[in-house]
């Protein structure tokens, strides 16, 4: 799974600053802001939406697996996310550990995921993920 042109990853990350700057984060003030690139070419985003109850936060990249459902399913090829508090300018940050599970079934081993010192793929942040062949073992 490639996609049909080279990642723009300033277009991804210009996209993922873009919607940062709807996140809502009232607690943390850690605003986040995701872009996803489809093997269809689809550029996706999603923020970040806490709540009172921590455990319910929904993270950016959350967003943009429901948007890879919502526009037609899928796959992940490269995603590039960027927060700070509220009052910087955003950085380059990686997931967390769900979202790096998330990105992994949604993508594959090659996804490409952008990180400070340049992207790298989804299995060298998450070796051995678990996936859907371990459940019929």
């Amino acid at each position: 799974m490639t996609p049909t042109q080279p990642v723009d990853w300033d277009r991804l990350r210009a996209a993922a600053t873009e919607v940062r700057s709807r996140a809502y984060a009232p607690y943390s003030r850690f605003h986040v802001g995701a872009a996803g690139l489809t093997d269809d070419g689809r550029l996706l985003t999603g923020c970040n939406v806490e709540n009172a109850a921590y455990g319910v936060v929904l993270c950016a990249e959350c967003g943009v697996v429901s948007s890879l459902h919502a526009t037609g399913g899928g796959r992940l090829v490269a995603i590039a996310c960027v927060g700070a508090p509220a009052e910087r300018d955003a950085r380059v940050v990686l997931p967390c550990g769900r979202c790096r599970q998330l990105i992994a079934e949604q993508g594959s081993a090659d996804t490409l995921v952008d990180a400070p010192d340049g992207p790298v793929t989804i299995a060298y942040l998450l070796p051995d993920a678990f996936d859907s062949a371990q459940l019929t073992q």
